[in-house]
């Protein structure tokens, strides 16, 4: 399943505290976290993203779209 989450047009706080957020209240079938982050008045939130959770014990890995204002958590599944 995947979840998205629209944080474009906050500061790259705003943006970092709903992530984690998001990450704490994951559903057991979400295998994807989808950030909108948007791109078109700045890339900071998207390199934040890249950045911050590319180490995230969460995270399995992290991919980008077609789409430069989105970015793909995708959650590391616990046996």
């Amino acid at each position: 399943m995947i979840e998205e989450l629209d944080v474009h047009g906050l500061s790259v706080a705003e943006a970092r505290s709903l992530i984690d957020k998001a990450l704490k209240s994951l559903k057991k079938e979400t295998c994807v976290l989808r950030i909108i982050h948007g791109y078109s008045h700045g890339d900071a939130i998207g390199k934040m993203v890249r950045s911050r959770y590319r180490k995230h014990p969460k995270i399995e890995r992290v991919e980008l779209s077609m789409n430069r204002g989105i970015t793909d958590l995708i959650i590391r599944r616990i046996l």
